[in-house]
């Protein structure tokens, strides 16, 4: 579109500024579970397995959560043993410029295919970004950048949208995504950068 009204446009140009609010979490592994959709929504349980694994290992460990999110959120944190404020957002929506600050300053964030996920991908902090039903070569994290993708499309998938999005369960491909998987593209994550 830009490109169409002569104005120049990189399309792998995605970086955002770094938000000048300071983040209530820095170092933090950034979790959040939440999805618009089922279908894209990695069970609780696993996304807890990977919270209390990284919470042993001497991580702080945030759950972050959109409005109507929090039962979800509070749950994770719960299976995790995590404490009742590990637990951001839920009841409404974080405000844009702590939720960037907080993903901006984490040491990596969890998520599945969300807007969390991509502000990570736009603030180049690390992350694991759990696919399903639509391929990551559609709406995935930049190649070359400090992400993990994990996904485990079958043979017979349609290459780009595989399962419905707005499904109402789980889509089998994110089932496929186990939490000693994730653990271990968390831990092999490049350490995050150095920021200002």
């Amino acid at each position: 579109m830009l490109r169409w009204y002569g104005l120049h446009a990189d399309p792998d140009d995605l970086a955002l500024p770094l938000p000048d609010e300071p983040s209530p979490a820095p170092g933090a592994v950034v979790l959040h579970p939440g999805a618009d959709a089922p279908a894209r929504r990695w069970p609780a349980e696993r996304f807890a397995a990977v919270g209390r694994a990284l919470a042993r290992d001497g991580h702080r460990v945030v759950v972050v959560a959109g409005r109507g999110e929090g039962p979800l959120a509070r749950r994770v944190a719960a299976y995790a043993g995590l404490a009742p404020d590990a637990v951001a957002g839920g009841e409404r929506d974080l405000p844009f410029g702590r939720l960037a600050a907080l993903v901006a300053h984490a040491r990596c964030v969890v998520a599945g295919d969300s807007g969390v996920a991509h502000l990570a991908s736009a603030l180049r902090t690390p992350s694991v970004v759990l696919f399903g039903p639509v391929a990551p070569r559609l709406w995935g994290p930049p190649r070359g950048g400090p992400h993990r993708v994990l996904w485990h499309p079958s043979p017979h998938d349609d290459p780009l949208r595989p399962g419905d999005a707005h499904g109402r369960l789980p889509d089998p491909r994110l089932l496929r995504i186990t939490a000693a998987e994730a653990l271990a593209a968390v831990r092999a994550l490049p350490e995050p950068p150095a920021r200002a």
